[in-house]
């Protein structure tokens, strides 16, 4: 006996007729370009974040994030300046944590000469004498 799960029909709807699954390697996606990664971090860095809600939602629901509007402003990504794209919010994050992982690299890289260039030049202390 064989046993199908039934999908759901948001899941019959996420994916359009006639596009592959693994839509990258099959060319349903067109590279447009490298990223500057430490541009977009410090565009974020400048974006405006609050705590707003929809219109339609009650008085004490909350979310976190920029308004739509800035970030089309900022990035210029989506067409229009209602929405974030999830996409677009998870690209921008990503690129983020890279550059950030670089700077911390280089940090640390420097922190380490640093540590190394003061111990070669740092003079031993006296026997008997006390700092």
């Amino acid at each position: 006996m064989r046993l199908f799960r039934r999908r759901s029909k948001a899941a019959d709807r996420s994916a359009p007729v006639g596009r592959p699954t693994g839509a990258r390697g099959s060319g349903a996606v067109a590279p447009a370009g490298a990223v500057n990664g430490y541009a977009i971090l410090e565009t974020v860095a400048e974006l405006p974040i609050s705590t707003w809600r929809y219109l339609w939602e009650p008085e004490d629901v909350r979310h976190l994030g920029p308004m739509a509007q800035d970030w089309q402003a900022a990035f210029g990504f989506n067409q229009d300046d209602t929405t974030i794209p999830v996409v677009d919010g998870l690209g921008v994050a990503l690129v983020c944590v890279q550059a950030l992982h670089r700077q911390v690299a280089e940090l640390t890289a420097e922190v380490d000469r640093l540590r190394e260039a003061a111990s070669v030049t740092a003079p031993e202390p006296a026997e008997g004498r006390t700092p």
